[in-house]
């Protein structure tokens, strides 16, 4: 007995084209605010803009704030297994299972994004800490070996890696069984991994923790000393030591990350492929040009960051290793990452959160109402005004634009730390590398998409 295949995708279903105008009305201010920055703002300004304020001390001690983390992380152990058990037994339309929706709508583009604006949410939701601490303290089995240091942070940035390939390369990354076994796989090995080698585990090879630790850095809020500080989104960036070489190379892989994956849509690339994209042959078809144009774009990126701080550093003649140089002004491109990582998926999660919606109260695509919807339609009624899309433009521009500003008073505030009276001169090259940054991303937006 045949029956009709429909097919569904998750990616790329909806998408809004910033207009020319738009594009380039924020290009030109993004310049403008660079060079007004650069040459007005007045040093005290900078340094004291990311001074963060302690607020009161919390409500609960150490004890009971460990118990509240280790209960969520759990109860999200428990959440995550449910949500393969269901992607490989539920519904196989991407739309319909709640693994996909979660993992790629909530998850990638929600919670990385709340992430790095508010602070580390990642340490109550993480959902292997409270079965490590069980292993490690209630079981009696500590770590048992020690990670080796020589290998620093290259197995994270092989499993960031990893993460981004499949979801920029596999032939079907929201396929609900396809992508089970992968976060099953992903979340077996960390677990696996944290059981023998304890945090540096999560500190050094996890992909995924090091990712969100960083965006975390970029958030208002923080906990030092004992009490909770609010500040300028990048004050933690602004106020710690150099970090390890490792975790500077995935500052820049994010950003490049996610720079390639709004340029492997693009009719511009598919041209640059061979691929008409009026008649893309699917996924299948570009794997290995994908995996070669995502390496090809972060070895570029990081290179020609590399450039730009090496001539900044000649420039402002400082006595200063380049490698220390390096890991201290990567962390500055994070709010760039972040507002094209908020500007490239708006849009799509403005939809696919009321399909998520859904999902929760159905998740067995059986006509269950567990939430009490009633007739509930998804939405996409804000594409069709003219006024709502315009809304939706700008949030889109305005994104990337304030990640650019942000990136360069953090990127000014940190020269100013470590170079003194020497930093404004310092920045220009630097400067430059964000500007087009910020370019490329507006354009990327701007951009036909094939896919």
């Amino acid at each position: 007995m045949t029956r009709p295949v429909h097919a569904h995708t998750s990616e790329g279903g909806f998408v809004l084209l910033l207009p020319t105008d738009m594009y380039i009305a924020s290009g030109v201010l993004a310049v403008a605010l660079t060079v007004a920055m650069l040459i007005a703002l007045p040093a005290a300004v900078t340094s004291n803009l990311f001074q963060p304020f302690s607020l009161s001390k919390p409500l609960f001690g150490d004890a009971v704030r460990m118990r509240f983390e280790l209960s969520t992380s759990l109860l999200s152990a428990g959440v995550l297994l449910w949500l393969l058990y269901v992607g490989l037994n539920g519904p196989r339309d991407p739309l319909a299972n709640p693994l996909p929706l979660s993992i790629w709508s909530i998850g990638w583009i929600g919670f990385v994004f709340l992430q790095g604006m508010l602070g580390d949410l990642w340490r109550v939701f993480n959902p292997w800490r409270g079965l490590v601490w069980i292993t490690h303290n209630a079981l009696g089995l500590h770590p048992l070996a020690r990670f080796p240091s020589w290998l620093g942070q290259s197995i994270g940035l092989v499993s960031f890696g990893v993460i981004v390939g499949f979801l920029l390369a596999d032939v079907a990354p929201s396929d609900p069984a396809r992508l089970a076994r992968f976060v099953g796989l992903y979340w077996l090995v960390g677990l696996v991994g944290r059981i023998i080698f304890g945090s540096r585990w999560a500190r050094r090879a996890d992909g995924l923790t090091m990712l969100l630790s960083l965006y975390a850095k970029v958030g208002v809020f923080a906990r030092r000393g004992g009490k909770f500080c609010l500040g300028l989104n990048g004050w933690q960036i602004a106020r710690r030591r150099p970090l390890p070489i490792g975790i500077s190379v995935l500052c820049l892989l994010m950003l490049g990350s996610g720079i390639f994956d709004g340029l492997n849509e693009t009719f511009w690339w598919l041209a640059k492929i061979g691929i008409n994209p009026l008649e893309f042959p699917g996924r299948s078809a570009v794997i290995w040009q994908t995996l070669t144009g995502l390496v090809a774009t972060n070895l570029a990126l990081i290179a020609l960051f590399c450039l730009t701080l090496w001539i900044g550093v000649r420039l402002a003649r400082v006595d200063m290793p380049f490698a220390k140089a390096f890991c201290i002004f990567a962390p500055t491109v994070l709010p760039i990452a972040l507002g094209y990582h908020f500007a490239h998926y708006f849009t799509s999660f403005l939809v696919e959160a009321q399909y998520a919606l859904v999902a929760a109260s159905d998740p067995w695509a059986t006509g269950q109402d567990f939430l009490g919807l009633g007739t509930f339609y998804v939405s996409t009624g804000f594409f069709n005004s003219q006024d709502s899309v315009r809304v939706l433009w700008l949030c889109q521009a305005g994104g990337i634009v304030v990640g650019h500003m942000v990136a360069l008073l953090l990127s000014h505030a940190v020269a100013l730390r470590h170079f003194g009276n020497r930093a404004t001169l310092s920045q220009v090259p630097l400067a430059m590398f964000m500007i087009f940054c910020t370019f490329i991303g507006l354009w990327l937006l701007a951009s036909p998409r094939g896919f």
